[in-house]
């Protein structure tokens, strides 16, 4: 599985091969936002305006978007 960053958020992405395109959905938050193209660079612009779409729905519905789920555990 490979992985895109954009403002803090990660992106896990994989191929499907039915559809002939890159499929991805934003990692460690409970809300789910995918996006999808068929080449890297559509990839990342769809990953990027999917990010900026998130955090700006958050923004109209006056709710705090959630922070990606950090892999660093405290002892």
């Amino acid at each position: 599985m490979n992985t895109m960053n954009f403002r803090g958020y990660a992106a896990h992405i994989d191929y499907s091969e039915d559809d002939g395109c890159f499929v991805g959905h934003i990692a460690g938050i409970t809300d789910i936002v995918g996006f999808h193209g068929e080449s890297v660079t559509e990839l990342r612009a769809a990953f990027e305006e999917a990010v900026d779409d998130y955090l700006e729905t958050c923004r109209k519905l006056d709710r705090t978007p959630e922070k990606p789920f950090s892999r660093v555990m405290n002892r």
